[in-house]
């Protein structure tokens, strides 16, 4: 009888423990954003965040971009997108302290994404897997932080931002 109880109670530690890791890795939680335009722009969108194990699946809409072309887009510090320019969001959300850099290189900002591409009409359908953030409010959390689009592509090299641009759009994670 021993026995059958400890093995009972030795699989309910196991199954407890995979619970715990699941939920500390998130998988399943969501956020997402609604950006409007800044800088005189008529840029905006939507964007999702959705986690999958250790990466987050981030999808995107928008509408209002520069046609056929590449515009920088990150996840910036603060969630304010109070002021006309979006400078209130502040810089590229950064919790490691590195050299802004290519996305999944290891070598960036955790806010740094891959370019939007837009098609002829100024429209694009946005899908990337990133990892080096999470869904909750934690140090390396984005929920209350924003995304942004600027108006030139993100070159991935120049230091601190990628030298894209004025911020055309900016949402508040949630």
């Amino acid at each position: 009888m021993f026995k059958k109880i400890s093995l009972s109670v030795g699989a309910l530690a196991v199954l407890s423990l995979a619970a715990c890791q699941s939920m500390e890795q998130g998988t399943g939680q969501k956020a997402s954003a609604n950006l409007e335009s800044r800088s005189g722009s008529n840029t905006k969108g939507t964007v999702n965040f959705v986690w999958q194990g250790s990466d987050v699946l981030v999808t995107g809409n928008f509408s209002g971009l520069k046609p056929n072309a590449e515009q920088g887009f990150h996840v910036h510090e603060k969630g304010d997108c109070s002021a006309p320019d979006a400078m209130s969001a502040a810089g590229h959300f950064n919790p490691d302290a590195k050299a802004h850099g290519m996305p999944g290189s290891g070598h960036n900002h955790a806010g740094d994404m891959p370019n939007i591409k837009s098609d002829a009409n100024g429209n694009a359908v946005y899908s990337a897997k990133l990892s080096g953030f999470a869904i909750n409010n934690g140090p390396t959390g984005i929920l209350g932080r924003s995304v942004v689009i600027h108006r030139d592509p993100d070159d991935y090299k120049s230091q601190p931002a990628g030298n894209s641009g004025p911020r055309i759009a900016c949402g508040l994670i949630k």
